[in-house]
C-alpha cells in the first residue's frame, strides 16, 4: 500500500519543478512510511511513498519500463494486485522479463502489453498513475469497487492527481476553495461518484480510467455492475459463494509483512477470520477487536445495538484459535485535540457523520500497527447481502430517496441540526438530493422480464455499493493509511460484488433473515451464537463525559468571534446545545450536531478554506 502522486504538464518544463513534486509526495507520508522516490521529465514528474508488503526489497516506485535505453512508460501505484501471480505466468508467455517478485512489475508489464485493457485484467485494490513517456499520455485507474482513492485536477494545460486532496492542494496551483456543491456533499450521507468537494478538483471513478493527452482529458469505463439472470438454484449459489470466500481470502492472505483480522464478532469479521484461520499453511491467525473502557459497565442496548462485541469476539476467537487481542480506547483520547488533527490530516474534510468513530478507528489502527502491517476486514458485506435494517423495511424499499435517509434511518446521519436556516434554504440539501438520487437510480442496469419487487431490490443494492459503501472504504482508508496500516476487503471482490449483485431477492433472503446467503454459505465456520446474531454497527461509545466533551469544545468556539464556522450556525441552538445538560447514556445520533459544527469549524481553521456560498 502507497500514496501517489504526479503533475503533467505539456507546455511546462517540469524537470525544474522537483520542489514541487517533493512537497506534493511529503503529504502522504502516513500512506508509505517506508521509502520515497520521485522521477521527473519535461512534461511529467510522478512521487511515490511506499509501504512495503509485497517483496519489501523490490519494487521501488515510481519504476520505469526502459527499452533501447529509453524510458518506455513510468508508474506510481497503490494497492495490492491479488492474481499478480497468474499474470505474471502470462506476461512471461509473451515474452516479458521481470527483475522483482512484486505486483509492482507485474502491473507494469501488464500496462505494456495491453495497453489501457489493463486494467480489467486486475483482480485488486488499486490506485494508479502512468505515464505512457512514448505516447505522452498520463493514464490514471481505479478498481472496481473504489477501495483505494484517487484524485485528480484538470489544469489548463495538464493535470494534477494524487491518492488524497492534500497532495494536490500543496502544489501552487490549486485553491483551498469549497462551493455550494462541495458543501453539499459535506453535510449529505450521500456519497457522489466523481465529487472531490474542493472546487475545481475530482475523483476518478470506480472502474473508469480518465487518459490525459496534448488534446485534453477524457473518462473510460472499464467495468459496471451488470443485469444478468441468475441460472443456479439454492444449493448451488451457497457454494458458489463460499467457494469464492475461500479463494478470495486465500488470495489476500498473501503478504511478506505480518498479517490479522479485524474481528467484531458479528457475521462479516467472523467469515473473514475463519477462513483465514483456515487458510492452508498460513499457522494462527492474528486477530483484534476494538472496545471502550468502562463499556462493559455502561453498555445500554439501543434500536442498533443490542449487545456488545466483545463476547461474540471472544468466541469466535476461541472456536478458530486465533490469537486475539481486545484493544480498549479510552474515551477522553476520542475527543483529544491530537488524535482529531491528525485524524483531519488524514481526511481532508471534516468527518462530520460518526464523528467519533473516526477518531476511535484511527486509535485502533495505530494500535494494531504495533503488530501487523496487514489487517482483512469484513466491510462491504451488508452492501452486497442486504444486511442492513433498511433492506426489510418496507418504508425504506418503498421511498423514492436513498433508503438509509428514510425516517427510520435518517437520524442516524442527522447532523445539521444546528446549521442556520438561512444557509440550509440556500444549499437546499432535500432538492440536491433528490437529483442524485434519479440519477443513481437512472444508472441501474435492468433485467428484462424482472418482476418490479425483485427490480426495486436491485436498485437498493446497487444505491449501496455506489453510493454508501464509498463512504465506509473512504473511512477505513484514511484511518488506516494514516499509520501505514493495509486493510485489504475481500467482500470487495468484483467477482463476489457480480455474482451476488445478480441473485434474487428472494434466495438473499429466503430464510427471513438478513444476509441469508451468508450464513447458509458460513454455517459450519461459526458457532451458533455468532451465525445467529443480529447485525450490529462498529461501537461508538455512549460515556457522557465524551459529549460533555463536545459541548466545552463547542462553547469555546462560540466564543471566538472569528471562529469561521460560526456564520454557519443558528447561534441560539448552538448556544443551546453548548449548555445542555447530561441526560443519562450518550448515543451518536443524540450529538451529530455537536460533531458537525465542531468538525466544520476545524477543517475551515486548519485548511484555509474559502466558501463560495
Amino acid at each position: 500500500m502507497c500514496g501517489i502522486t504526479g503533475w503533467v504538464d505539456f507546455t511546462r518544463d517540469l524537470s525544474r519543478e522537483r520542489a514541487v513534486v517533493r512537497a506534493m509526495t511529503d503529504t502522504l507520508a502516513c500512506r508509505g512510511p517506508d521509502d520515497e522516490g520521485l522521477w521527473l521529465s519535461r512534461h511529467a514528474m510522478l512521487g511515490h511513498r511506499r509501504l512495503a508488503v509485497i517483496d519489501p526489497g523490490g519494487g521501488p516506485q515510481p519504476m520505469a519500463a526502459e527499452e533501447e535505453g529509453r524510458t518506455r512508460a513510468v508508474m506510481t501505484f497503490c494497492g495490492e494486485i491479488y492474481n499478480f501471480r497468474e499474470l505474471r505466468a502470462e506476461l512471461i508467455s509473451h515474452g516479458h522479463r521481470f527483475r522483482t517478485r512484486s505486483d509492482t512489475e507485474v502491473l507494469l508489464r501488464s500496462y505494456l502489453q495491453w495497453g489501457a485493457g489493463f486494467a480489467g485484467r486486475l483482480n485488486g485494490m488499486f490506485a494508479v498513475g502512468i505515464w505512457d513517456a512514448a505516447n505522452q499520455e498520463l493514464v490514471l485507474a481505479r478498481d472496481r469497487m473504489g477501495v483505494k482513492p484517487l484524485y485528480y485536477f484538470p489544469a489548463p494545460d495538464g493535470v494534477l492527481f494524487g491518492s488524497e486532496p492534500k497532495a494536490i492542494l500543496a502544489s501552487y496551483l490549486v485553491p483551498r476553495r469549497v462551493d455550494a456543491d462541495g458543501l453539499r456533499e459535506v453535510l449529505d450521507m450521500v456519497k457522489t461518484p466523481q465529487s472531490a468537494v474542493y472546487s475545481g478538483m475530482l475523483e476518478v471513478r470506480p472502474g473508469h480510467l480518465v487518459r490525459v493527452r496534448r488534446a485534453g482529458l477524457t473518462q473510460h469505463r472499464y467495468w459496471a455492475l451488470e443485469a444478468r439472470e441468475h441460472r443456479d438454484d439454492l444449493g448451488a449459489t451457497v457454494r458458489t459463494i463460499r467457494d469464492l470466500l475461500e479463494d478470495i481470502v486465500a488470495r489476500q492472505m498473501i503478504s511478506d509483512v505480518p498479517l490479522c483480522t479485524l474481528l467484531s464478532g458479528g457475521l462479516d469479521s467472523s467469515v473473514v477470520t475463519a477462513l483465514a484461520a483456515k487458510a492452508a499453511g498460513y499457522g494462527r491467525i492474528r486477530s483484534f477487536s476494538v472496545d471502550f473502557t468502562g463499556a462493559e459497565d455502561r453498555f445500554e442496548p439501543d434500536a442498533i445495538r443490542g449487545t456488545r462485541d466483545a463476547p461474540y469476539a471472544r468466541e469466535l476467537a476461541r472456536h478458530v484459535d486465533a490469537d486475539h487481542t481486545e484493544v480498549l480506547l479510552d474515551t477522553a483520547a476520542l475527543a483529544d485535540a491530537g488524535v482529531r488533527d491528525a485524524v483531519l490530516r488524514a481526511t481532508d474534510l471534516p468527518p462530520a457523520f460518526w464523528g467519533d468513530m473516526w477518531p476511535s478507528l484511527y486509535l485502533l489502527f495505530r494500535a494494531i500497527k504495533e503488530h501487523a502491517t496487514v489487517a482483512l476486514s469484513g466491510e462491504a458485506a451488508d452492501e452486497i447481502f442486504g444486511g442492513y435494517r433498511w433492506f426489510s423495511n418496507p418504508g425504506a424499499v418503498r421511498a423514492a430517496t436513498f433508503p438509509w435517509l428514510t425516517s427510520g434511518s435518517a437520524r442516524y446521519f442527522g447532523g445539521l441540526t444546528l446549521l442556520h436556516d438561512g444557509l440550509l434554504t440556500k444549499l437546499d440539501i432535500p432538492g440536491n438530493r433528490a437529483v442524485r438520487y434519479r440519477q443513481a437510480v437512472g444508472e441501474v442496469p435492468v433485467l428484462p422480464g424482472e418482476p418490479d419487487s425483485e427490480r426495486r431490490m436491485r436498485e437498493l443494492t446497487y444505491l449501496n455499493l455506489t453510493r454508501f459503501v464509498q463512504t465506509l472504504l473512504d473511512r477505513k482508508d484514511r484511518m488506516s493509511m494514516a499509520v501505514g496500516l493495509e486493510v485489504r476487503v475481500p467482500f470487495c471482490d468484483h467477482r463476489l460484488v457480480e455474482y451476488v449483485f445478480n441473485v434474487p431477492w428472494r434466495m438473499k433472503s429466503f430464510d427471513g433473515r438478513e444476509k441469508s446467503l451468508l450464513r447458509a454459505a458460513a454455517a459450519d465456520l461459526l458457532p451458533e451464537s455468532v451465525l445467529e446474531r443480529a447485525k450490529t454497527p462498529y461501537p461508538a461509545t455512549q460515556d457522557p463525559a465524551y459529549t460533555r466533551r463536545l459541548r466545552t469544545e463547542l462553547a469555546e468556539v462560540l466564543a471566538d468571534p472569528d471562529a469561521p464556522v460560526r456564520p454557519l450556525l443558528d447561534l441560539d441552538k448552538a448556544t443551546a446545545a453548548a449548555s445542555r445538560a447530561d441526560s443519562g447514556i450518550s448515543q451518536p445520533y443524540d450529538r451529530g450536531g455537536l460533531e458537525m459544527a465542531l468538525w466544520l469549524n476545524r477543517w475551515l481553521v486548519a485548511y484555509d478554506i474559502t466558501l463560495d456560498l
